[in-house]
């Protein structure tokens, strides 16, 4: 029994003092184990979960999950402060004179007239910050680990700023086009057909971008909707007594076609 004292109520330093309890001898043996590797894709799966919560629109939920990506912090923390580099204070010290240094205008005596002043200044203090001299070191330091649709909008919208960008969504959707027939003439044996699937992917979300629509919000409902669609056309097919499997090409398509009209008849 670890020597810990029970309260009504806990605190971020109580949190601090469970987790190295937990990591100390005597401790948790798997807790023992991790490294920042192991829980690499915990603390993106918390992250997600946090992201559910907020589209649940649920506050009980989101301070639950938001407790989860903190004991992330935490942990992690504590794995650099058992090897001597950095403990949560140094976290917060660094996050603390971030936010003091990108707003000079709060904190400061730099004037702004509004958000889109805000941003700018931001992108540019963080470009200092960080030591970046041209527009390409900007472009290679968005993070590889975002989903690739959001890393490809980053991409475009720090490309954009140095000019290079379409003047209009129509552009964007003719390069689209553009890249489609590309795909098509690579399938049929004329290039890359993966490096031109990616290309398409990538010409998608400059539209996107353009349309002002977060591509993995649209991918994310367009897989809601497929779902929905899905259902549909199997509870169509198992009224007639078939399994989706055992149906021709043609009768899917009928089954698909009619699923996507009595769902839309559904939406107000």
């Amino acid at each position: 029994m670890v020597d810990f004292m029970r309260k009504e109520r806990y605190d971020v330093r109580d949190l601090e003092e469970i987790v190295r309890l937990l990591r100390a001898p005597g401790g948790c043996p798997w807790d023992r184990e991790q490294t920042h590797e192991s829980l690499r894709r915990g603390t993106l799966e918390e992250a997600y979960e946090v992201v559910e919560a907020i589209d649940q629109g649920s506050p009980e939920h989101l301070k639950e999950e938001l407790g989860d990506v903190l004991l992330q912090v935490v942990f992690h923390a504590d794995i650099e402060r058992d090897a001597g580099r950095f403990t949560l204070d140094d976290v917060a010290d660094g996050i603390c004179k971030k936010l003091i240094y990108r707003h000079p205008h709060v904190f400061g005596t730099v004037a702004v007239s509004g958000t889109d002043e805000v941003l700018t200044n931001w992108e540019e203090l963080k470009r200092k910050e960080k030591g970046q001299a041209s527009d390409t070191d900007a472009l290679e330091a968005v993070a590889r680990s975002l989903p690739a649709l959001w890393r490809a909008e980053k991409v475009q919208k720090k490309a954009a700023k140095a000019g290079f960008d379409w003047p209009d969504a129509a552009g964007a959707a003719d390069k689209l086009s553009e890249e489609l027939s590309e795909l098509r003439a690579a399938m049929a044996g004329e290039g890359d057909a993966e490096e031109e699937l990616g290309d398409l992917l990538f010409s998608a979300v400059n539209v996107a971008r353009r349309l002002k629509a977060d591509p993995e919000l649209a991918l994310t409902r367009a897989c809601d909707k497929f779902i929905r669609r899905f259902a549909a056309a199997e509870a169509a097919a198992a009224r007639e007594g078939s399994r989706l499997e055992d149906l021709s090409p043609e009768k899917l398509d009928k089954l698909w076609r009619q699923a996507k009209l009595d769902l839309q008849a559904e939406t107000p």
